[in-house]
């Protein structure tokens, strides 16, 4: 007699919605098991036949630190290419990718760690790469693109589980565990959330990360924003996973909470769902979590909860119905009413034909024509080029991109259009000696004939704990010294390379080899600085910090005791083979001198500058300067001295400040991936008519810059919307090989929108892309408004004597601005400006139309007070936490008197009572327009926390005294002293 075959549990029964299969699947699993899964690591339940899982598979432009795969430009590339639909293209290749490696390598999570949606609001953030754009309609736009490319199209399954990067208001490396970023309600809501929204409320994202900082006093990873704002933006459950090690911040770094059983249960209560942390090891994390939940910190509610929203990724996902899963390539079911399975071979595509010719295609839609006198584009079959720079043969990575397994740098794309017989190639690189106090040279060893593979070739899950190579030969000293390469990225960073291409790098043993193919690494190993030291030069190795010494051995870092005694006595302990070592530099050849000479020779030069994406500027380093660094910047006067034809090529991450006048060309790009190359000699050969567009403001010198810190773009006059400067190149911008004219522009105001139209016609003699933008400007505001702010846009391409129509169906909302007065969105009465043309500075055709809107209202004091935080203007102030669950507070910035300025308060028939609440020490004064304090308020003792609140009240009128508060009038309140402000109230 068969036994009978055990009933299927209905988390297995595809049948069922989600929502059921997730509660019968938590109520089978044991407190342990579900706390255990709050861990980025969550272990296996072999009992249910529950396979492992963990989230966070890096994938911001190919898939990231796994090995091989299709590289495709860094991300505020994508966002130069100013077309969704591109984009959407490149997610989902990434994301056929990410199921094509997970099938070989169960290490590959479908949990996707992309895109960055942080708005690239300061141009020396060190992580400008990862960012799409400074417009948060932009940044929306090409983050949602990306996001249902990842996602997939099946109205059940999703490809991958894309999770958007860093909330929130997070654009500095400087103390980024540490610092807090004072973000205002109208900056909040009209800027930083507005990215993360638009893309929530598009459909194709699983999840957020908090990011490292802090906003306005409260660490991210416990922001109640979590819960206020993102998790009513859409139905569907969000996971929030917590960036590496920022739970352990919370107490280490941060000193928000005094204890780890705190900091996790506030995490997990404000909306954190899984803990990244301690590497693999959950033991950490999940002893805390139980730790929490013993101190009555936590509920198994709570904890189901965020169980719960893993678990509905991971049904989304597929993980529990194999054979439906049309992105899993486990085939139909047959079961007429389970979802069926759609995909076929091409799920898995990995480094195809289509993948190659898209990564190209996104390279050359990434270029940016940002000056053009007419040299460009060059004649192929008649020109003469010479490519010089420290970037013309480098196709470089960043540290989120995945291995090379083909590249192009420019050399060799303009090899391959060109002909190798009419390119000249000068790196522009020193070529240098390093003597010794003793007479020695530093020699490099020859390396065995085996190739070396490429950093992070064989993956890794966390690429930061990759080891340095120690197989090699340390460098030794000699009568025969070794000719280096000595490039200076600027801030005294150099790096030194061997004459067979390998970098000088230093291991854990801390001695000194060529075993690096590039500069990376998340503490970089490649990176010296040469100091003037005793007549010489001591050789600092600024990973580690130390000086480099000459031993018997060979080459390494002096160990700290030695290096400690360097000032002093450098020069004879390096004689003695004891201390750090002081080199004599010389150069054998100077880079600008081979620069100029290969110049001379060519009808057209070509300068190839920028950064590595590794060394000043990156995660953890923000930039100091926009400034090019020096030797590049003698490299182009070299190379223009020597040939008025020059043109410069800028491959970085991220803008420079580089005078154009006397350059015929300009372009920029970012590091554009694998076909990097191909991509860019294509454009300069007039292949391709470049149509790139700044995603963000070029600034023509750093005094132009806010603070790095000051993330009030209104108060500050940030970004194109407010910055009212002549920058160097403006939001937008971007030039073709064909010309474009606009015409036709009509607004009608309709019941739910704005309807605008014209055309744009190709009058040039190429077939080019377009990219069309339109701006609107509320004409008379009564706040600051944007100058002019990007409302729609649209990349078409349009044949020589072409003419497209175009329409754009704007909401009201589009005209709104977050109103501090009623604490929601107000479309103002008025009249609005609708500006067309090719970038925020150049409008072809504009008319203005009005709307009734909704008239403004003053604030009625009496009845709701002030909330501090809620200010117009504002001066020495910045915002900080109520509470360490919600609320704002307002307090000076230390040494500073601050000043609050609330407009058009309503006190009716007066005002006999101002009250305050208050934490701290220091006084508040009252005025009212300009006129004389009318009270002031101070703590009689501090109180004993900064959370410890009072209440302190002060009459404004007297009886027989006239009440002087009646109307409307102009609220202005001074801060003095360590105090925090809550609120203000208003009794009648």
């Amino acid at each position: 007699m068969t036994a009978p075959t055990p009933p299927t549990p209905p988390f297995r029964d595809p049948h069922l919605p989600f929502a059921k299969r997730i509660d019968d699947l938590l109520s089978r699993l044991t407190l342990e098991e579900r706390t255990g899964a709050l861990h980025q690591f969550t272990p296996a339940v072999e009992r249910l036949g529950v396979a492992a899982f963990r989230t966070g598979q890096e994938a911001l432009h190919g898939v990231a630190w796994m090995g091989p795969a299709t590289v495709f430009p860094q991300a505020v590339g994508l966002g130069a290419t100013w077309n969704p639909e591109l984009v959407r293209r490149v997610g989902e290749a990434v994301s056929r990718e990410t199921r094509a490696m997970r099938a070989r390598d169960e290490r590959v999570g479908l949990n996707v760690w992309a895109p960055t949606v942080n708005l690239l609001r300061h141009p020396l953030w060190g992580r400008n790469e990862e960012g799409y754009s400074e417009d948060p309609r932009l940044t929306s736009a090409i983050a949602t693109a990306y996001t249902r490319g990842l996602r997939g199209d099946h109205p059940v399954y999703w490809r991958t589980a894309p999770v958007l990067k860093h909330w929130l208001a997070h654009n500095n490396e400087t103390a980024r565990d540490t610092t807090s970023s004072s973000v205002r309600p109208r900056v909040l809501h009209e800027y930083d959330l507005r990215a993360f929204r638009d893309a929530v409320e598009a459909g194709a994202v699983a999840g957020v990360m908090p990011a490292y900082n802090l906003v306005n006093g409260r660490p991210n990873h416990v922001s109640p924003y979590l819960r206020e704002q993102l998790r009513t933006w859409t139905e569907e459950e969000l996971l929030v996973c917590s960036d590496a090690g920022a739970p352990s911040n919370l107490v280490d770094s941060e000193h928000y909470f005094d204890t780890h059983e705190e900091a996790v249960a506030a995490s997990l209560r404000a909306g954190v769902d899984s803990f990244t942390d301690h590497g693999t090891d959950s033991s950490i994390i999940v002893g805390r979590l139980e730790g929490a939940l013993r101190q009555g910190l936590l509920t198994e509610a709570e904890i189901d909860g965020a169980v719960r929203r893993q678990l509905s990724v991971r049904f989304r996902l597929g993980e529990f119905d194999p054979g439906a899963d049309p992105y899993g390539g486990g085939g139909n079911t047959g079961d007429a009413g389970a979802p069926q399975a759609e995909g076929g071979a091409d799920e898995h595509a990995f480094d195809t034909p289509e993948h190659r010719a898209l990564a190209q295609e996104a390279a050359e839609q990434a270029v940016v024509l940002l000056k053009n006198d007419g040299l460009l584009p060059l004649a192929p079959a008649h020109t003469r080029v010479a490519v010089v720079g420290l970037l013309a043969d480098e196709c470089k990575l960043d540290w989120y991109s995945g291995t090379l397994i083909h590249r192009s740098t420019p050399l060799e794309g303009l090899y391959e259009r060109f002909g190798a017989e009419r390119v000249e190639f000068a790196e522009g690189v020193d070529r240098v000696l390093l003597k010794t106090s003793a007479g020695a040279f530093l020699h490099v060893p020859p390396a065995p004939d085996t190739p070396e593979a490429a950093r992070g070739a064989e993956g890794a899950l966390d690429p930061a704990l990759l080891a340095g190579r120690t197989d090699l030969a340390p460098l030794t000293a000699g009568p025969e010294g070794t000719e280096l390469a000595l490039a200076d990225w600027g801030e005294g960073v150099l790096t030194l390379r061997a004459p067979d291409g390998r970098y000088l790098s230093v291991a854990e043993d801390g001695y000194l080899r060529a075993s690096a193919d590039q500069p990376g690494g998340w503490v970089v190993q490649e990176t010296f600085r040469l100091e003037p030291h005793g007549g010489g030069h001591l050789l600092r190795h600024v990973g580690t910090g130390l000086p480099v010494q000459v031993a018997a051995d060979g080459v390494k870092v002096a160990p700290k005791s030695a290096a400690a005694a360097e000032s002093t006595a450098a020069g004879q302990d390096a004689a003695a083979g004891a201390g750090p070592e002081v080199f004599e530099l010389i150069v054998t050849e100077h880079g600008e001198e081979a620069v100029a000479r290969a110049a001379a020779r060519a009808d057209a030069v070509v300068v190839v500058a920028g950064n590595d994406p590794h060394i000043n500027g990156r995660e953890t380093e923000d930039r100091t300067t926009l400034r090019l660094p020096a030797q590049q910047e003698l490299l182009l006067r070299s190379a223009r001295a020597a040939n008025p034809n020059t043109v410069l090529a800028l491959v970085s991450a991220y803008p420079y400040a580089v005078d154009p006048t006397d350059l015929p060309a300009m372009l920029w790009t970012a590091h554009g991936g694998q076909a990097a190359g191909t991509a860019l000699a294509r454009v300069l050969a007039g292949d391709v008519s470049p149509a790139g567009r700044l995603p963000q403001t070029w600034y023509a010198d750093d005094a132009d810059l806010p603070g790095l810190l000051d993330y009030d773009v209104i108060g500050s006059r940030q970004t194109y919307l407010y910055f009212g400067g002549t920058p160097l190149f403006p939001f937008g911008h971007g030039l073709s090989y064909a010309a474009f004219a606009y015409g036709g522009l009509t607004a009608r105001a309709e019941e739910q929108g704005v309807r605008v139209s014209f055309t744009v016609t190709n009058t040039g003699a190429v077939t080019a892309d377009e990219v069309v933008q339109l701006y609107t400007r509320a004409v008379d505001p009564s706040v600051p408004r944007p100058l002019r702010e990007l409302v729609a846009h649209r990349r078409l391409s349009l044949a020589p004597g072409e003419t497209a129509g175009l329409t754009f169906e704007l909401p009201l909302s589009a005209f709104a601005f977050w109103d501090v007065a009623v604490g929601r969105w107000r479309v103002e009465p008025g009249r609005y400006e609708l500006l067309a043309g090719a970038s925020s500075a150049d409008v072809r055709q504009w008319t203005t139309l009005t709307l009734d809107g909704e008239p403004a209202v003053p604030r009625a004091v009496l009845e709701h007070g002030l909330d501090a935080a809620g200010f117009d203007e504002q001066s020495g102030t910045e915002i900080v936490d109520r509470s360490k669950e919600s609320g704002d507070a307002v307090t000076p910035v230390a040494g500073q008197e601050g000043e609050l300025v609330f407009r058009r308060c309503d006190f009716g028939n007066g005002a006999r009572e101002v009250t305050v609440e208050v934490s701290g020490e220091g006084t508040v004064e009252l005025s009212l327009d300009d006129g004389p304090v009318l009270a002031g308020l101070s703590p009689s003792a501090p109180a004993s926390g900064p959370y410890e609140y009072v209440t302190l009240g002060a009459p404004l009128a007297s009886p027989g005294v006239p009440v002087a508060t009646a109307g409307v009038h102009e609220v202005r309140l001074r801060l003095r002293g360590p105090l925090r402000l809550a609120r203000v109230g208003f009794s009648a």
